[in-house]
């Protein structure tokens, strides 16, 4: 039976017995800190777009190593806005990969581009810098790689083909806060990137919010000017200053400040947080390695050229089964919960079909989404759960469950 040090372990049972993803552990501890910034938002009487998100934008730029972290409203939004600012045209070609969330390849139509999609490196699920280079068209602009699961694409490589190919380069790293590759944060390997915090996530707040990382003030300028309906103004920190005009067409993708107040009290755990989730994945593989129909367990990819500090972070466990939609079916009738990433790839997604991909032309981003299962990882997470989980998967597998 594995070990994970610093909480408890004992049989459990209930229907319930593991929620896929569960913080309520997390906010009992936090709470008294998460109420006092939260009061703090409540006494300034101001609930967007203010003083709490400045500051939140300074402790997270800190944090990653950013020269500028902009609050905006998802994810989603970060992504769009970080094109629109990086000068992306209406029809300009923007190369995604083919196996991603689907904001990865929305966003890109909300901004104007039209996106190409590239196939995966079937060991770290991101973009193929082999596979870049030949997707390169006349059209392309833009090459958008995704940082998914637990590790970074190879940044050297696409960065590589990007120079080459005239191509600027952005992230999407929503997934990817503490990832870092040559000593560089996430993000931070092109013009910008983007992180999300989405509740699930490492760092989540209690609903939707995103940031977008630059060190390109330009860039930064223009997308503090869209998230705010196309308002030029302020310097970090100084909302007052922002202009009643509208200089260029914009969206309204403010933060919260109740979300970054959260955010700002979640930050003082997120070191103990990767920690942890890094001890679950251990005792996961643990106890999967060698358990038949489990065909691939995560692992992270040494890269030759990093010539800096890597770091992987586990946002989720992701393995590879056969028959992993039986698979899915047993362990929810054991109680655990599970989540498909993902089960359609991008390029046969419904919102897509105008772009005329068929079945067969990305195949291994086809395979990841026929294969992939995410098993709960997040801090609450008990040793006790972790062996509910492999214990009802070798059941699955072998009819024993130890």
């Amino acid at each position: 039976m594995s070990e994970v040090t610093g909480r408890p372990s004992g049989p459990r049972s209930d229907p319930e017995a593991v929620p896929f993803f569960s913080q309520a552990a997390t906010f009992k501890v936090l709470w008294p800190l998460i109420e006092e910034r939260v009061n703090e938002v409540f006494a300034a009487g101001k609930f967007s777009h203010g003083r709490q998100v400045a500051a939140w934008e300074q402790e997270l730029a800190a944090c990653t190593g950013a020269r500028f972290a902009v609050g905006v409203n998802s994810g989603t939004d970060a992504l769009m806005l970080l094109l629109r600012a990086c000068g992306l045209q209406r029809g300009e070609g923007v190369l995604v990969p083919a196996y991603s969330f689907v904001a990865t390849a929305s966003a890109v139509v909300l901004a104007g581009g039209r996106p190409e999609f590239v196939d995966i490196d079937p060991v770290t699920y991101a973009m193929d810098a082999a596979c870049l280079e030949s997707a390169v068209t006349h059209a392309s602009r833009f090459v958008l790689p995704a940082h998914l699961f637990h590790q970074m694409a190879d940044m050297a490589a696409l960065g590589a083909v990007a120079s080459r190919c005239g191509l600027t380069l952005v992230e999407d790293s929503a997934e990817g806060i503490g990832m870092r590759q040559n000593g560089r944060h996430a993000g931070l390997h092109g013009k910008g990137g983007v992180l999300s915090f989405f509740p699930s996530k490492t760092l989540g707040a209690l609903g939707d919010a995103g940031a977008v990382l630059t060190d390109d003030p330009e860039v930064a300028g223009i997308i503090r000017a869209l998230r705010h309906h196309g308002r030029l103004g302020p310097t970090l920190g100084d909302f007052s200053a922002i202009s009643t005009e509208t200089d260029v067409p914009g969206f309204n993708s403010k933060m919260d400040d109740i979300q970054a107040a959260v955010l700002s009290a979640k930050l003082t755990r997120l070191d103990a947080d990767i920690e942890r989730r890094a001890e679950l994945a251990a005792a996961y593989t643990e106890r999967l390695r060698g358990v038949p129909g489990i065909t691939r367990l995560p692992r992270v990819v040494p890269r030759p050229t990093d010539a800096g500090v890597s770091t992987a972070v586990f946002y989720v466990y992701l393995i590879e089964a056969d028959d992993r939609d039986r698979l899915v079916e047993h362990l929810t009738g054991r109680g655990v919960g599970t989540e498909v990433y993902y089960p359609t790839p991008l390029h046969l997604q419904p919102c897509f079909a105008d772009l005329g991909h068929t079945r067969g032309d990305f195949p291994r981003a086809e395979a990841a989404s026929a294969r992939a299962l995410a098993l709960p990882l997040y801090p609450d997470l008990e040793p006790h759960q972790v062996d509910l989980v492999c214990d009802a998967i070798r059941e699955f597998y072998t009819g024993k469950p130890t």
